[in-house]
């Protein structure tokens, strides 16, 4: 990444952001198949552990600390939302909870800033690969050095393609089955790894060709989205419009084979 042709506000919250990934994320390393406490929140699988607890604290106090007038979104509840500089921050400080309580290698800590209501600075920090991923808005997205741009697949019979269930899935008829089938049947291969954050960062970084999800929230896609899009990938709602700020329902791609996906969500 070029440091010198981003906004020195820019910088310090990236810096900002790249710090606490990296303490957040040693934490969940050293916690990882340990002993913690898990609780249930809105439904039996839809978990938060006391890693989730401590490490959004961890995030939002800094955070606090250094720019206390930006406002922050947290997944459990830290912080609050409203910003008297027109930065925002939304934090999962850790997606893939499930995952972790189960001892299943596949989550990380996601930082997502908006700048006046726009997405600017994301990072993503796998704890167990030590995969940091960033990016800048105009600046491109990153992996540790390494510059970042989806795949140029563009047949969907030649396409890994991942996607996710929502916590109300035992109980909702609109339980993401049907377009799950949609997809099997054309792709290559669909996985279901539980991060919403990691799956977009897959995708920004070629890994997956595309990634599909309905009801999740801001926090799950803040940082994910301008990942996708600042490595030339195509990030939409179900219906090809923009992403709702709820996060609800996102559709990411290499670009190329984004007709090809939407097509399958009309269910």
């Amino acid at each position: 990444m070029n440091r010198s042709r981003i906004e020195p506000q820019e910088l310090e919250v990236l810096d900002l952001a790249l710090d606490l990934a990296s303490r957040a994320g040693a934490i969940q390393r050293a916690r990882y198949e340990t002993d913690f406490d898990v609780r249930t929140k809105s439904a039996s699988i839809d978990l938060v552990t006391e890693v989730d607890r401590e490490c959004e604290a961890l995030i939002v106090e800094a955070i606090q600390n250094a720019r206390p007038d930006d406002g922050i979104l947290a997944e459990e509840g830290g912080g609050h939302d409203a910003s008297a500089s027109g930065w925002r921050w939304i934090i999962d400080p850790l997606d893939g909870t499930t995952n972790f309580a189960h001892g299943f290698p596949r989550f990380c800590v996601s930082i997502g800033v908006e700048f006046q209501g726009e997405r600017a600075v994301a990072v993503v920090y796998d704890p167990l690969l030590d995969e940091m991923f960033h990016a800048v808005r105009g600046a491109g997205a990153w992996l540790g050095s390494r510059q970042l741009s989806v795949s140029d697949t563009r047949d969907l019979g030649q396409a890994l393609v991942a996607t996710g269930f929502a916590y109300d899935v035992h109980e909702s008829l609109d339980d993401n089955l049907a377009r799950f089938a949609q997809v099997l049947k054309a792709a290559r291969g669909i996985r279901r790894d539980g991060s919403a954050a990691l799956d977009l960062c897959y995708v920004a970084a070629g890994r997956l060709d595309a990634y599909w999800e309905f009801k999740l929230h801001p926090w799950d896609v803040a940082a994910g989205c301008l990942i996708v899009e600042e490595a030339a990938g195509r990030v939409t709602n179900a219906a090809g419009g923009p992403v709702p700020p709820s996060g609800d329902e996102i559709v990411a791609s290499n670009a190329h084979l984004h007709a090809a996906i939407l097509d399958r969500m009309k269910t």
